[in-house]
């Protein structure tokens, strides 16, 4: 599988390019598409699809995490985020007409054998990718992660059981208090007191000895804090949930230690309005009897995401970047490139002499969303100010805990990483 090898060396150069890479890699219109590909571990045949006419585009390099056109910002977003380059040039290229159908993806009828071939293979490539066992269901569904920190209740618990949850960040929070509405959920540690800068050791935990499930938030995307090894509950019957938003498909994971697995898409697989599911299929089909239909877990499995009309285009454009991410060599290859990239902006920050500073234990901190403020708080605003006329954007932090936030997911390449740093240490020049 192709990966990219030319590095990117940078050059400070006068405004307004100045921190733009010498000789950046520039950006083919065209693609390349096999219609019948071979996926490992995959519990779905893939369908063969017949291209009409005779031009069949092209890719050179599949490898996203090098590739940026010079006419796009360097998107460091939270969610909806920036997606890779090669993925939205195929979907530009197949919006009119997909693939010979006579019809785009967003016409077509969710139940024709046009779209059932690519929620199918979206499926097999994300199996491949996670080596999800057989005995788990995948589900594309709607909601937001917002709308699972109900239904995992709803789904796998009755009102009366105990079940735990461990609160790394706002989203852990937010999951946490949901729950109270439909079981009695006990919160066993909580990082707010720390200002969320850290993640409990298992000996520190109290877990219920008869807890359903235990829930955490595998990354806060708002405080940066992420879990490296993950807990198991001592409940033998008892099963780890996890929200993976912010670093689904970022490494790789061993899913048969959760019951469940849930995701938005809008981070690092796809655009906003897809919400993926995993889960072990002893636990579909006991939803308490409040349960509205829609986040009834037996209804979408039994109807395979179809139950109704599901988000097409987003499930479409997921399949995309799971396509992608194989190419690259899959999650192991990805997780080499993400930690590169964060280490990059960390040993910045760690190598500031305190002019930056992130608040996040080091053992812990998220490689997908890097806090940091500056000495000086009265110059934060200048710097993304600086930064946006250099094509950097969406570095402000969170409304709830200000400084800045460089979110590097997946498809942020290298070269922006790069820039960053650059601009970081420039500014810091001018400014210390």
């Amino acid at each position: 599988m192709a990966t990219a090898t030319s590095p990117h060396s940078l050059l400070l150069q006068t405004n307004p390019n100045r921190y733009l890479l010498k000789n950046p890699t520039t950006h083919s219109n065209a693609f390349r598409f096999t219609s019948v590909r071979t996926i490992p571990n995959a519990a779905v045949k893939p369908i063969s699809i017949k291209c009409a006419g005779t031009t069949t585009p092209q890719i050179q390099d599949r490898s996203s995490a090098q590739t940026h056109s010079q006419d796009r910002v360097f998107n460091f977003a939270a969610g909806p985020a920036i997606l890779p380059e090669n993925v939205l040039r195929k979907a530009e290229s197949e919006l009119y007409n997909w693939r010979g159908s006579g019809m785009s993806v967003m016409e077509m009828s969710h139940r024709g054998k046009e779209f059932l071939s690519i929620i199918q293979m979206a499926e097999a490539d994300l199996r491949a990718l996670l080596g999800i066992p057989s005995e788990y269901a995948v589900l594309f569904l709607q909601g937001g992660a917002t709308t699972q920190f109900a239904a995992v209740p709803l789904n796998i618990c009755k009102p009366d059981d105990p079940v735990d949850y461990l609160v790394t960040g706002s989203w852990g929070d937010k999951a946490f208090k949901e729950a109270q509405k439909f079981c009695k959920p006990k919160l066993i540690w909580s990082g707010k007191s720390e200002k969320y800068t850290k993640i409990p050791s298992s000996g520190e935990l109290e877990q219920s000895p008869d807890a359903r499930y235990l829930h955490i938030c595998a990354n806060e995307t708002i405080h940066g804090v992420e879990f490296k090894n993950y807990p198991t509950p001592e409940n033998q019957n008892g099963n780890l949930v996890a929200d993976m938003s912010s670093n689904f498909c970022s490494k790789t994971v061993d899913v048969s230690k959760f019951g469940v697995i849930y995701a938005g898409a809008q981070k690092n697989v796809g655009p906003s309005g897809v919400t993926i599911v995993i889960i072990r299929k002893d636990l579909i089909g006991n939803a308490q009897r409040l349960t509205p239909v829609m986040l009834d877990y037996k209804i979408h499995a039994e109807n395979n995401s179809l139950y109704n009309t599901p988000p097409c285009f987003g499930i479409y454009m997921c399949g995309l970047v799971f396509e992608d991410l194989l190419e690259q060599g899959g999650l192991k290859e990805v997780e080499k490139k993400n930690k590169k990239k964060a280490d990059i902006i960390y040993n910045a920050i760690d190598e500031s002499n305190g002019f930056y500073r992130c608040p996040v234990e080091k053992s812990v901190r998220s490689l997908m969303n890097v806090p940091f403020t500056l000495e000086k708080s009265e110059l934060e605003a200048e710097f993304v100010k600086e930064a946006a006329k250099e094509k950097m954007v969406q570095l402000k932090g969170h409304r709830s805990v200000g400084g800045m936030r460089a979110s590097i997911y997946n498809a942020m390449p290298l070269a922006g990483v790069e820039k960053l740093v650059a601009f970081m240490k420039d500014f810091q020049a001018r400014h210390a």
